[in-house]
């Protein structure tokens, strides 16, 4: 934000409020020049996130939510790896070799 020498003398104290909130510098032009003033520490990212009301309804809908015919169904057998003898580290013998 940029303002002039005047702007900033009459409503400093709300400008420099602003400063603390956002943590954006303020911009002052005098005389040609610009002057920044900063926050010394910076808020954190989360401590200015903004509350959206993004569901609509009862949260504690989803909870009880029966999302099972959402999923595809999947067979009870668990997947077949691969056996390997050997360490894996080079040991190339076949399994009947072991």
């Amino acid at each position: 934000m940029t303002v002039t020498a005047s702007q900033l003398r009459n409503d400093i104290y709300r400008m420099l409020d602003k400063v603390l909130e956002t943590g954006s510098p303020l911009i002052v032009e005098r005389k040609g020049r610009r002057l920044k003033i900063v926050c010394d520490e910076t808020p954190s990212k989360l401590s200015r996130l903004v509350k959206h009301d993004c569901i609509a309804g009862d949260p504690e809908d989803l909870v009880h939510m029966d999302w099972s015919t959402e999923w595809p169904k999947m067979s009870s057998a668990p997947a077949k790896t691969p056996s390997f003898k050997g360490s894996g580290h080079g040991d190339t013998r076949r399994e009947s070799e072991t």
